[in-house]
């Protein structure tokens, strides 16, 4: 399995566990409503899921 797939894999573990859970809330609010805007539920994870790599780029990046 090459690194973007295990990446890929791993950030829509994210996100299925942010849903699971519910938290944060925003996650389920945000899927709910890119469905409602047409897009389809994977494509709303994956647009969920850039948001949450660019704010892991960012903790890495700044070491917080």
């Amino acid at each position: 399995m090459e690194t973007n797939e295990i990446l890929r894999e791993q950030i829509f573990e994210i996100v299925n566990n942010q849903l699971k859970a519910n938290n944060p809330p925003e996650t389920k609010k945000t899927l709910n409503r890119l469905i409602k805007l047409g897009f389809s539920e994977y494509e709303s994870k994956q647009l969920i899921g850039q948001c949450i790599t660019v704010e892991l780029f960012e903790v890495i990046k700044n070491k917080k």
